[in-house]
């Protein structure tokens, strides 16, 4: 999912309900999202990520646990690979 603005779109959103982590493009085209919230907000979050912004068509949603890494608790950001 690339060249429609999804990573702006998923850090405004994130942003907007209190989410905090990060969202970064993958050498394959896919887009990984790193979310820290409660229950209700991240269901919130997924339901718009399914949706996604104009122009976008999204074709899975994916989601599973991860570790926890402190260092994105306190914010959201646009992380940039070096590939």
């Amino acid at each position: 999912m690339q060249g429609v603005g999804y990573r702006f779109f998923v850090q405004r959103l994130a942003m907007r309900l209190g989410i905090s982590g990060y969202v970064k493009n993958m050498r394959d085209g896919r887009v990984e999202v790193y979310a820290l919230g409660s229950a209700s907000q991240l269901e919130v979050l997924r339901a718009e990520l399914a949706r996604g912004p104009r122009g976008a068509q999204v074709s899975e949603v994916a989601e599973g646990d991860a570790r926890l890494d402190e260092g994105f608790a306190d914010s959201f950001a646009i992380e940039h690979d070096s590939w």
